[in-house]
């Protein structure tokens, strides 16, 4: 599912509008404020940014459940809605499979190309990468030994 995701990341959007269309965007945003909704109340959300239907907004939350990242459940007369994975959790996976795309073409340049982005957007960020990486070296000896 993430694979698929990663797979059609799109460079030209913002955020996690990389990772899902517009209107997943929107409607996953709504499920990730709420924790749970039918489909009307995703809609009532979503139309007061955008001019829509209903029958779009079910279309799109089926595909998310068929992406794995929305769970669909019976309640007593609708459908119920919940996100699989918090936004977190979410943006962590998405960020790992892009990165091991992007590390299976050239590795080192990866690397070197974050350290660069890092230094030239937030220099603080290049500390918490340094203590990151010890951190995981520790880990990995902790286990080796």
């Amino acid at each position: 599912m993430l694979t698929v995701l990663a797979n059609n990341f799109r460079l030209r959007k913002a955020g996690l509008g990389r990772a899902l269309g517009d209107l997943e965007k929107n409607v996953m945003d709504v499920l990730w404020l709420r924790r749970e909704a039918t489909g009307k109340e995703i809609f009532s959300e979503v139309r007061q940014s955008r001019n829509i239907a209903i029958t779009t907004v079910l279309t799109v939350l089926e595909r998310l459940a068929k992406k794995g990242i929305v769970r669909k459940s019976k309640g007593e007369s609708v459908y119920v809605y919940t996100p699989v994975f918090t936004k977190t959790e979410f943006t962590d996976m998405v960020s790992q499979e892009v990165i091991k795309g992007i590390m299976d073409i050239s590795a080192s340049s990866a690397v070197a190309s974050l350290v660069d982005i890092l230094a030239d957007t937030d220099p603080h960020e290049l500390d918490r990468l340094s203590k990151l990486i010890e951190k995981k070296k520790k880990e990995i000896r902790q286990k080796a030994g």
